[in-house]
């Protein structure tokens, strides 16, 4: 039943999510272009405000704990499992503070209104996932990046969105090019619950009535650690944040 009654409901809240995707393309360029970096990144915070705003349509609520205990003045490396289009879109608003800048699929530079300006121009880089050494280099620029600027550099390392919500195994070689390239940073672990819900049936319906919680873990400065422990903390405590699947 609610899958049906979903359907007008998706209809109405992509009319209007598309239709904020198309008012702030343009704003984002004029931003950019007549004001630069600052007044762009302010335009792509409230797309992002505006699109969440677009899911409480469907009775999306969030929750974001611990965020109070993210270090600032330093560049900071979010690393998350992955569930939906919505983890991007949450912690663009609610990390804004920080600078956040993504690790992305090439496929997702083009076509996309706002969302593809954003990853050209904005400060995230895009990668062939079929072509890992073309990452190398992409993913080293990021680093040293967000060690000039003291920015964010966000990373799913599982390479792609789980379907069901369970947490797939994570990947080494991303994170462990930005630790390198950035030792100045601080590895923040995320857990992302019930986003996968929002596209459980594909983008078509969106399911309604989903409570999104995103959980920061306690911060680790890359310094004090060697890769491969930092690497287990890391996953650690993301998995175990990770609960609500079936």
């Amino acid at each position: 039943m609610q899958k049906i009654i979903s359907y007008p409901i998706s209809v109405i809240y992509y009319l209007f999510f598309s239709s904020v995707l198309l008012v702030f393309h343009p704003i984002q360029w004029f931003c950019l272009n007549v004001f630069g970096y600052q007044a762009h990144k302010k335009s792509v915070d409230y797309l992002n405000y505006f699109l969440l705003r677009c899911t409480n349509l469907v009775g999306t609520t969030y929750k974001i704990e611990n965020r109070e205990t993210i270090p600032t003045g330093v560049p900071l490396i979010f690393v998350s499992n992955h569930q939906s289009m919505y983890d991007i879109i949450t912690m663009i608003w609610y990390f804004r503070r920080f600078h956040c800048k993504f690790v992305s699929k090439k496929e997702l530079g083009k076509g996309i209104p706002s969302v593809s300006y954003n990853l050209r121009h904005g400060g995230s880089v895009l990668i062939d996932r079929k072509d890992p050494k073309q990452a190398i280099p992409v993913i080293k620029s990021l680093s040293e990046y967000i060690e000039k600027n003291t920015r964010s550099a966000v990373i799913f390392p599982e390479g792609t969105r789980s379907k069901t919500g369970k947490p797939k195994e994570f990947a080494q070689s991303g994170l462990k090019i930005l630790c390198k390239y950035a030792p100045s940073a601080y590895v923040v672990p995320v857990s992302i619950n019930n986003s996968w819900k929002m596209v459980k049936y594909g983008l078509f319906p969106v399911t309604l009535g989903n409570r999104l919680t995103f959980t920061v873990h306690e911060a680790m400065a890359v310094k004090d650690y060697d890769f491969a422990e930092l690497m287990r903390l890391t996953e650690k405590a993301v998995v175990e944040g990770v609960n609500e699947y079936k």
